[in-house]
């Protein structure tokens, strides 16, 4: 039996992780270079030049035009904590690795913080991922299908008519050799053309 490339692709191991963003310092540079990646652009003018100064442990952006001070977090999903960034980092990477979810239970344990600090985090960032998964739209070859997702319930009808599972469609773009690109799933109330095409 030849091995799944999906299941068995390269990912960034926990290793790998801390070697890129075990520091505040690596995890300050990957914010700025994620934030300006042609260089500091001023919130309010659009202008380029500015002052850096270090503020406590962490960076103060001034436009030279406007005079505008902004900070490294201001604006984004780390903006006014208290928590270092690799903290923040650590729980991006442990969120977005967990194929079945990650508690905020989970959460606080591996992070070392109190559980409303975790759950704060974790909302934060399943927040984000949901206002990102909105700005995608699929293109090229497109192949969608109805689909259905829920437990056995015992005793319970099976299939289709099952109270147990919930209908959605699954929308998948495909490149050029047919290898799935982005993929939306959007829950229905049935597969009726109302409930499709509202």
């Amino acid at each position: 039996m030849s091995i799944n490339r999906i299941q068995f692709q390269i990912g960034l191991s926990m290793p790998e992780f801390l070697k890129q963003f075990g520091s505040e310092a690596q995890c300050e540079i990957a914010l700025e270079q994620s934030r300006w990646p042609q260089g500091f652009v001023c919130p309010c003018c659009s202008e380029t030049g500015c002052s850096v100064f270090i503020v406590g442990a962490h960076k103060m952006f001034q436009c030279r035009t406007c005079r505008h001070q902004t900070s490294l977090t201001a604006g984004t999903l780390f903006q006014s904590t208290k928590l270092p960034l690799t903290t923040w980092f650590l729980a991006i990477y442990l969120v977005s690795q967990a194929k079945t979810g990650l508690s905020a239970l989970a959460l606080k344990r591996y992070l070392g913080v109190r559980y409303p600090t975790a759950w704060l985090i974790q909302h934060k960032l399943m927040e984000a991922m949901s206002e990102r998964e909105t700005k995608y739209t699929l293109s090229g070859q497109v192949q969608i299908d109805d689909a259905y997702l829920g437990g056995e319930l015992s005793g319970g009808k099976a299939g289709r008519g099952s109270v147990n599972k919930v209908s959605f469609v699954a929308a998948v773009s495909l490149d050029d050799n047919g290898h799935p690109l982005c993929i939306k799933l959007t829950p229905v109330s049935g597969f009726t053309l109302k409930a499709i095409s509202g």
